[in-house]
């Protein structure tokens, strides 16, 4: 009898800071979206947000962009910077600009 493959795991993904930026901004799931809908005219809904803020589904340039413009950070901010974390390294970038 053959034997049936095995799935393979799906790989994990990098963690982001998009929810984190999300409440420091003290927004909630459906603000953000209206707000990308409003501001920026890009439609994507509340279930999409929150599956690419668990890593559950993978985030595009454009989405990180279009949420970098919303939550008035950078882009790299969202992948790389915790907003409540005043001891990281970006913090000394940051004041030397």
């Amino acid at each position: 009898m053959p034997r049936k493959a095995r799935p393979h795991p799906k790989p994990a993904r990098r963690p982001t800071y998009i929810r984190a930026w999300r409440k420091h901004r003290a927004l909630t799931l459906g603000q953000l979206a209206d707000r990308l809908k409003v501001e920026l005219e890009v439609g994507i809904s509340e279930g999409q947000l929150s599956r690419i803020e668990r890593g559950e589904t993978p985030y595009s340039q454009d989405i990180l962009e279009a949420l970098s413009l919303v939550l008035r950070v950078e882009p790299a901010d969202l992948i790389m910077r915790h907003p409540t974390r005043p001891d990281a390294i970006w913090i000394l970038i940051d004041t030397l600009k």
